[in-house]
């Protein structure tokens, strides 16, 4: 019935649907209420978060470890040798941006992102063919003979982000180092975009390389996926905020189009997975990525010198208002995984990342669009106190990796860490939620830039 509610409410007025939506339970957007919520926010990132990773995180040998249990408990440091090239990124990022945004404790942070960066650039480097191997031990010995894109574009995002808050010149060379790579091995100079699956030696498989199962992101060779574009985006984002370079600019934009024109479709989801020439293969709808890349899209028009792109907030808010019609618990605040694109099919779980990006997407469309309505506002608070009341483990902290529909944790995922799961996203989105809640309390409005587009 939930759904079926929210399939007829995607097909109201703009403001029977606000009105549809508003629920009196929930305070009003004002100067208070962003004050108590982004205070609320960033008590849970110090203590559910930047805590908890650090500094029990670091590995004296090298690197971060990569492997804690439901209580934070470390038991087997001898055994946790993997080093992960999106885990080990995701950590320095994390620590550099806690650095940045918390300057009395940089004597704490700083060291810690040195350590991030020594072992990407030293171990998780390539010194003979270049490029960061998706997976060694702590000695940097690759596990395999795998690079990949995604990989790549994660580490070249930490550097970027290091070099912001150390300022150390040798970072910076060392993200250039990264992008010069993937331009020389991965750019498909003919199609546009990337190739994604990358050997040792930097080439890649043909699309009919007999074996060639699912990679990591679950394409098949030769093809190019929506999960590994929308983060090189970010990453070349990032790279181009420190080192305005003509071709770094070029590549942004590039796949900035791609992503509104070839990975985005209406009404309002993002493909999956593609052939070279960018045709889209079937697949379900990833609910999260979606969400996801409404922000990062914003996030890349700015760093072009475009905030205001119209093709970009059209996409972003038809985004958003497809994940709340097909795929969102109206009455928990929780969004689902994926299912199909018409929301046929859903996987209920609740899942960290997925909560955390709907955290992050639907404050930025209240700033943006909220004004006299109140829709993303409301889901907002909701999605909000799901992950206060739910997705937080609050006997041991931390958020729990996946939720049953009932909102149990699942027992086959009761570890706080693996090689997927770290602090990255529920750290980018409470990061990014306190400031705009800040803000939007300095600016003492209701939200939002534009109340009727």
């Amino acid at each position: 019935m939930l759904r079926l509610a929210a399939l007829l409410l995607m097909s109201l007025p703009a403001v029977a649907f606000a009105q549809a939506a508003t629920t009196p339970a929930v305070p009003p957007p004002t100067r208070g209420s962003y004050l108590r919520i982004a205070a609320d926010v960033e008590k849970s990132l110090q203590q559910d978060d930047l805590q908890k990773f650090f500094p029990a995180a670091i590995d004296p040998a090298g690197g971060f470890f990569e492997t804690f249990d439901q209580s934070w408990n470390h038991t087997s440091p001898a055994r946790d040798t993997t080093r992960s090239v999106v885990y080990q990124s995701r950590l320095t990022w994390l620590a550099a941006q806690a650095a940045m945004r918390y300057p009395e404790q940089a004597n704490t942070y700083l060291p810690i992102v040195r350590h991030g960066v020594a072992f990407l650039t030293q171990r998780q480097w390539d010194a003979k063919n270049g490029g960061f191997w998706w997976s060694v031990n702590v000695a940097g010995q690759p596990r395999g003979d795998s690079k990949h894109i995604y990989g790549n574009a994660f580490a070249i995002y930490a550097l970027a982000a290091a070099f912001q808050a150390t300022h150390d010149g040798a970072t910076l060379d060392a993200a250039r180092k990264g992008f010069q790579w993937i331009e020389t091995h991965a750019h498909d100079d003919v199609h546009g975009g990337y190739f994604e699956q990358l050997r040792g030696d930097g080439s890649h498989p043909a699309a009919d390389a007999s074996g060639g199962g699912p990679d990591v992101l679950g394409a098949r060779p030769g093809q190019k996926s929506m999960n590994a574009h929308i983060h090189l985006l970010e990453a070349l984002t990032g790279l181009l905020e420190v080192w305005p370079d003509a071709l770094v600019k070029q590549r942004t934009e590039e796949v900035y189009q791609i992503g509104l024109t070839k990975i985005y479709a209406d009404p309002g989801y993002l493909h999956q997975y593609f052939s070279a020439d960018w045709t889209p293969a079937a697949a379900r709808d990833s609910y999260g990525h979606d969400i996801e890349a409404a922000f990062l899209f914003a996030e890349s028009a700015a760093a072009l010198g475009k905030p205001d792109d119209p093709a970009c907030w059209a996409a972003g808010r038809k985004i958003v208002e497809h994940c709340l019609a097909v795929a969102y618990d109206g009455d928990s605040g929780a969004l689902e995984s994926d299912g199909n694109v018409d929301g046929g099919d859903p996987d209920k779980s609740r899942v960290w990342w997925v909560q955390a990006e709907s955290l992050n997407a639907l404050l930025l469309m209240h700033e943006r669009f909220g004004g006299d309505d109140r829709r993303y506002w409301n889901a907002f608070v909701k999605a909000w106190d799901f992950i206060r009341e739910h997705q937080i483990d609050r006997q041991h902290g931390g958020w729990f990796n996946t939720l049953n529909p009932d909102d149990t944790p699942l027992r086959s995922k009761l570890a706080k860490t693996d090689a997927w799961t770290e602090g990255y996203h529920q750290g980018r989105a409470m990061l990014n939620v306190t400031a705009r809640l800040k803000a939007l309390a300095g600016a003492g409005g209701t939200g939002a830039r534009e109340k009727n587009q």
